[in-house]
Parts: structure tokens; sequence; C-alpha cells
């Protein structure tokens, strides 16, 4: 089918951009392949733009397949017709869909089937046309011992239950008590009891109330896990007079006996049917959204992370910190390779202290190392003090986040890297090659478990999945990878590759030694033209007699750069030298049906800066001495510390005590923040200042406020936290998108095919 259209006006771009899109989609490319080397076709969509037609274009798939499955069954239950037909063909969106399909689904047994099957069908379609007359009469006529109404009681009760499922499966009922739902709608938790002592964690949720309307993500997510974990009870309450009340005045049409027995099927079907439904739905719903928030907040974070600045080959000692067990140390050269590993002890006594001096002196003199990495857990700072003090000349000293560190030494990954050596070296060795080259090394360890994100146990798996996979493909081949070291971990996320193709990679490597060029990927076993093509322009080999097989100038443009140098009376290796070479290039004079000024622009950059790093440069960062634990501190200390998560209500920042303190929204910055991110970036050095410290349950509130009194934060009476004023300041007004925009959406489309198609 073509959706092209409608993507195209969900997305707000041209036709002509999601259909060529697609047809590379279809074709195989990926979405760092089209975003870098197919700008001309695409009118420079960004990856971004092009993941966001993938995943429309798949959900548009799927609806078309389910369309196709009601299509089906309603066909063979001699159900369809014209109007219905056109209802499901119109319907744009899966909940929609199932709305119409639902009084027409295939159900297990009923109250109202039981009915039927009893051949009450009959009172209730009286009952429903609510004509004058004594009810009472009319069903005794339906009384039937054999069937089981043993009375006229029995049978307006199976009657009802017949219009109380009638009622349910109204469109215009559910449209209307679901605009009910998320109108006046209430999200309220409460503390199970008895559960006061255990649930300390969820204490801001003990007697909870929220719209359900502009409920935040993060609270949605925590209160979710306190009844998942059976410490609240969650329910969304609306007013229930007024649903009923708006049914009646869809069912009810006078005020004699039969609507009576309507009223009484009316708030049946309300308590009983519609209202678990509805609210059900609009939990998936607002779930589905508080997901979506996360998972974006979550893939964000892990990008900054993964493109943290590198220090670069460096020869490293790496130490990872402990007091009983003491510090595993090891020493890498500059590619990361494990030279040796010791152990010392420099907490446990002073003579084994001294002994830990001598061995650090001796094998930072013997192996010539640069810099030392710390990690930052147990111990850390104490370790870090006591290797400052040895005052090591040219070697600096750094403090690594080592988040991840143990999932990496305990996986398969690291057993087959380090089959002689116990997970304590394979975790110094991560936390060394992390700080050689975040990317390198994180991509080993599944994002779940390298300390960013909110909630992502909780979210929907696949989807985070799905949103952290683009997040570190988009990393890897936005950086590049160096062809003759990369591991197979990190050459799995290069476009067009994977798991099997990188595995062949490394086996070819192995058994041939490094790759000359770029051509010589076409002999690796399976890797065929497709997937050169794919993966070449991400893939550096610096060592290469062709020196553009450094840089991210694609191997189908060689020619064309050749031909630019040739124009100007040079070599390729002069032009890449030589600026006042480059300066005489007229761009315009190379554009074809083929190639545009978009592309062109990226190689004259890349003829610049060859193989250039996207990241950051490293800059050395230092905790303020002294301040180790949670017990040092005091209010009102202005600190530095490093961003290390990043929240819908704010950031975490790492001061060196071991516990991470909180930045809440509203004290990032001396204005209206809106998103942490808009002013903060993980693994950012920030300065802040300490506000409230409660030791016993380990919480730090900080501020990064610059100049004036810091908000304190208090509680009203409900349990909301609000933020007091001062100094007479104003909380600029801003309009809050509602969070179920989509299924106001929907009931507006539902109104719509109803009036059209009955």
């Amino acid at each position: 089918m073509n959706y092209e259209h409608q993507i195209a006006k969900e997305l707000s771009l041209l036709d002509k951009q999601v259909r060529t899109t697609i047809g590379l989609l279809d074709e195989g490319a990926t979405v760092p392949f089209i975003a870098r080397y197919r700008k001309e076709m695409t009118g420079g969509l960004d990856e971004v733009d092009i993941a966001g037609i993938r995943d429309h274009l798949k959900r548009l798939q799927d609806l078309t397949k389910r369309k196709e499955a009601v299509l089906k069954s309603l066909k063979e239950q001699n159900l369809l017709t014209q109007e219905l037909e056109a209802l499901v063909k119109n319907a744009d969106t899966l909940s929609l869909l199932e709305d119409i399909y639902l009084p027409y689904k295939p159900k297990r047994r009923t109250r109202a089937s039981i009915a039927r099957e009893k051949g009450l069908e009959g009172l209730a379609t009286t009952l429903l046309k609510q004509e004058k007359g004594s009810v009472e009469a009319f069903a005794e006529t339906f009384v039937d011992p054999e069937k089981g109404v043993e009375t006229a009681g029995d049978a307006l009760l199976g009657a009802r239950d017949i219009v109380a499922e009638i009622i349910a499966e109204n469109l215009e009922v559910r449209t209307t008590i679901r605009t009910l739902f998320l109108e006046k709608g209430q999200y309220r938790s409460t503390l199970i009891e008895g559960k006061e002592e255990s649930g300390q964690k969820y204490k801001d949720y003990f007697k909870w109330t929220e719209p359900v309307k502009g409920i935040a993500s993060h609270r949605l997510l925590a209160m979710r896990r306190g009844e998942k974990e059976q410490f609240l009870t969650l329910d969304i309450e609306i007013p229930a007079d007024d649903a009923v009340s708006v049914i009646d005045n869809l069912f009810v049409k006078g005020a004699n006996e039969c609507a009576s027995q309507i009223r009484l099927a009316i708030a049946d079907s309300f308590k009983r049917l519609i209202r678990p439904s509805i609210e059900t739905e609009i939990r998936l719903v607002t779930r589905q959204e508080a997901d979506e928030e996360a998972i974006k907040v979550f893939a964000l974070n892990v990008r900054q992370l993964l493109l943290e600045a590198p220090l670069g080959p460096k020869r490293l000692m790496a130490i990872d910190p402990g007091y009983r067990t003491g510090c595993k140390v090891v020493c890498l050269d500059e590619q990361g390779k494990l030279l040796i590993n010791s152990t010392i002890f420099p907490h446990t006594g002073e003579a084994r202290r001294v002994e830990a001096q001598k061995i650090i002196t001796t094998l930072v003199k013997e192996h010539q190392v640069d810099a030392i990495a710390i990690g930052n857990g147990t111990a850390g700072r104490e370790t870090e003090a006591f290797i400052k003090k040895l005052e090591l000349e040219g070697c600096i000293t750094i403090m690594v986040n080592e988040s991840g560190a143990s999932v990496y030494s305990a996986s398969k990954v690291a057993r087959d890297e380090f089959p002689d050596h116990d997970i304590t070296v394979r975790g110094a060795v991560s936390i060394g090659r992390r700080l050689m080259d975040p990317l390198a090394e994180l991509v080993k360890i599944d994002p779940k478990s390298i300390g960013v994100g909110q909630y992502q146990h909780d979210v929907d798996q696949n989807k985070l999945q799905s949103s952290l996979d683009d997040a570190v493909a988009s990393c890897v081949n936005s950086v590049g990878v160096s062809l003759n070291t990369a591991s197979k971990e990190i050459l799995s996320y290069v476009s067009g590759l994977g798991p099997s193709l990188a595995q062949n990679i490394i086996n070819y490597r192995n058994e041939h030694g490094a790759f000359s060029n770029r051509e010589q990927l076409k002999k690796v076993p399976r890797l065929g033209e497709k997937a050169f093509e794919q993966s070449a322009g991400f893939l550096r080999i610096p060592e290469s007699e062709n020196l553009l097989d450094a840089s991210a100038v694609h191997p189908e443009r060689y020619s064309l750069v050749s031909k630019m140098a040739k124009d100007v009376g040079c070599t390729v290796e002069l032009l890449l030298k030589d600026e006042s070479l480059r300066k005489q290039i007229l761009l315009k004079n190379y554009v074809d049906e083929n190639i545009g000024l978009p592309t062109l622009t990226d190689i004259m950059a890349e003829l610049a800066r060859p193989g250039r790093d996207p990241r950051e440069k490293f800059e050395l960062f230092s905790f303020t001495d002294g301040i180790n634990e949670i017990s040092d501190l005091k209010v009102g200390m202005k600190l530095p510390g490093k961003v290390t998560n990043i929240t819908k209500f704010g950031a975490f920042v790492d001061i060196g005590v071991h516990q991470d303190g909180l930045v809440h929204l509203s004290q990032l910055a001396n204005r209206f923040v809106k998103e942490a991110n808009e002013v903060v970036s993980v693994n950012q050095t920030v300065e802040v200042t300490i506000t409230e410290i409660d030791i016993a349950r380990k919480r730090i509130a900080l501020t990064m406020k610059s100049d004036e009194p810091a908000q304190k934060v208090k509680k009203t009476e409900t349990g909301k936290r609000t933020a007091s004023k001062h100094n007479n300041a104003k909380t600029p007004s801003v309009k809050k998108e509602p969070k179920i925009a989509k299924v106001e959406d929907m009931n507006a489309k539902l109104a719509a095919l109803v009036k059209k198609f009955g």
C-alpha cells in the first residue's frame, strides 16, 4: 500500500522525501547511511527524520495487517456491510480499529451470550425500544424453566445483561466515556495497609492525586512500579454520576417501566464493563506515553555518555579500588592491550600502604604510564588521594565512572577477551579502556546497565532496545571505526554489518593480518556489494596507502576527489595537505544528477580534516580534595561535579561522595527550564551548591542557580512538590501540551467516522 502521503503529513515532510526514503529502506539501506551519503535523494533528511519515517511505516504496515484480519473475521461471520467495511478501512489507529471491531469480535461466553442462549434477546430489544406497557407481563412470556429462566425476574436480569453489553460496545458511549476519563480522570495512589515501613521509597505516593491529562511521566512510572511491587494501589477516579448521566442521555427515551430497566442496565454496564475497559485503555495509553518519554530521555543520555570525550591512545594504569580485598591494578598499552596486573592494599595498614607505593611507582616507571584511571566506586576517592600523594611526575590521575564495569567483567565478551584472568582484572581493564575511548568500551555493555536512564526496567523493553540500538548505531557511525583495531562489538553496530559479518571481519583480520585498504573488505566471506556500500564509509584505515581510506569520504566518491585534485593540478595527498589548493575548487562545477552541494560540502570538510573525531576534546576534571563522604558536606558548599544522569525531573550530579546529588528541574538555572537537557548533558562538568542533606535517606539536594538564594523545596498538603517564590521572581507561563493528545485525536476521528458512516 502507498503510505507516503500519510507519513509525510504526520511528520511535516514532502511526499517525495518520504517516498525516496522508503525506497532506500526497502533496498536495505540503514538510517546512518541514508543520512550521511544520500542527502540529495532525501532532501537532506537527518537521522531523526529517517528513523521517524521507518517507524511510522512499520506502524502503518501493522495497522494494515490488522485491518485485513478484522475484515476477514467479519466476512467469515457474515457481518460485513458496506458501512462497516468503510469504518474499518478509514480507521487510522489501532485503538480506533479495535473500538470498531469490538461489538463483532468473537468472545468467550459472557453473561450476555448466556442470556442470548436462553432466548432473551427479544426481551432486550423490547426494553431498548422503551414502549409503554407492563414489563413484568411481557417478561412472563420469556419464562422457560428448561432453559433456566424460572421467573420473570430471571428473564429481566438476562435481558439487562444483553442491554449492558450492547451499551458497553456502543461506539458513541465509548467515545464519550473515554473523553470523560481524559478530561476529568484523576490518578490516585494510596499506600497498601501495613506497608508503610517497607515502602518508604514510595513515601511521596502514599496519598497522591494527579490529573490524567497532565500527569508527569516519571511520577506515573514510579506509581506503576509501586503498584507492581505491591506497596501502592493505583486507580483512575472519575465522577461516576456524570458518566452514568451521559449514557442515560444516549439510551433513555422516556420515564416508563422499560426506561427504568434500561437505567439499571446502564448502571451495571458502566460499573462492570465500561469503566474497567476504558480505565485499562487509558492506563495503557498513558503508560505508553510515559514509556516514550522515559525511553527518549534514556536514549539521549546514552548518546551523550557514548560520545564522551576520549583521552585517546595513551599508556594507562587503571585501578579498580577496594578496601578489604584490595585495589586491582592493571597497565595497558596505547591500544588497550593488557600488559600486567597486580593487587595493592593501600587502605589496610601502614606496611601494606608502603608496599603499595612501591608497586605503583615501579609500574608507572616501567610501563611509562601517562595517566592513571581510578574507578569511582567504593574507596575510589581514598585511592585517588593515595595516588595523588605519590606526586608521579608527568602522570595525571582521573576518576572514571565505573557503572557497568562489573556487568562487563562477568560477561561472555570479557571471558572471551581475558580467559585467563578473573573478573577483578577484567573490571580494571574496562575502567582504563573507558577512559581511553568510552564509545569503544561501552558498546560491550548492555546500555541498560551503564548507569543512566529513568525507570528503564519498567518501560516496554522491545521499544527501549530498539531506541538504544538506534542511539548506539548513530554514535558509532558518526565517530567512525578503526577497521584494524575495532572489537566485534563495535563493528556490529557499523552500518550494513551486524554480529555475523563483524565476526567474519575479525576472523579475516586474524588470518590475513591488518587490512591494507577498504577494497580488501570485499574479500571478507559473505560481505557483498550491498554490505560494502553501507559500511565502507564508516570504517577507517589510518595505515592505508590511500589517504581517503582514513576519512569519511565514501569509496564511491574517490574518483570525484581524484578529479578535483587533477583539476587544480595536484595529487590527492597534496589536496589534503594544502588548504590553498582546496580553496581553488568550485563545488558548483561538480554538481550533477547524482551529487549535489550537500555531499560536496561534506567531502570538502573531510578533506580539510580527514578522519576527524567529532567528539569534544578531553578536559581534566577533579573533585574537591577532602570531600569524600556525605558526612563531609555542609549546606551552602559550592563544589565541582559531573552530571551522571538526566531525568524528566532534573539532573543527578556526582560530587565525589559516593552518592549523587539531585539538581531539581527548578534549580538548574535562573530561568524557567522545561527539559533538563536544555541546560546540561551527561558527563558535563558543573558547579553546584548544597541546599539540603538527608544522611538517613542518602539524599543530597543541589542547585545550579547563581547570585540568588536557592529555592527551598517544600510539600503541600496533597504531597505535591512546589517551589516557594523569592525576590518577587515570576515563573514564565508555559502552555503544557496534554500527554494524551493521541487519544483525544482518536476520539475526534472516531466521532467523524461514526457521523459519516453511521
